[in-house]
């Protein structure tokens, strides 16, 4: 992963970490369930965000050099490794 994009994935995973914290107080604190559930989604789209970030970071640093090399082996294997990633990321 290039710096930046591990600098802002740290970045966005600790405040996930944070929310996440957050959800677990909300339960001890028996907060009501719509809140909570309301919260779990918010850490749903933020995981997304990182998710998208990373793909990104992916497909600009390893798919690109794997383009680049010339090698179709190699390109072939990056575009099946990032379909089945896809495929799994969108059940």
């Amino acid at each position: 992963m290039q710096k930046e994009a591990k600098a802002s994935v740290l970045k966005r995973l600790q405040r996930i970490e944070g929310q996440v914290r957050g959800l677990a107080r909300m339960v001890e604190d028996d907060r009501y369930c719509i809140d909570v559930v309301t919260q779990v989604s918010a850490v749903r789209a933020a995981l997304r965000g990182v998710e998208e970030e990373v793909l990104r970071d992916h497909v600009a640093h390893c798919i690109e050099h794997a383009i680049a090399g010339g090698n179709k082996a190699e390109q072939r294997r990056k575009v099946a490794e990032l379909m089945d990633v896809l495929g799994r990321a969108s059940r």
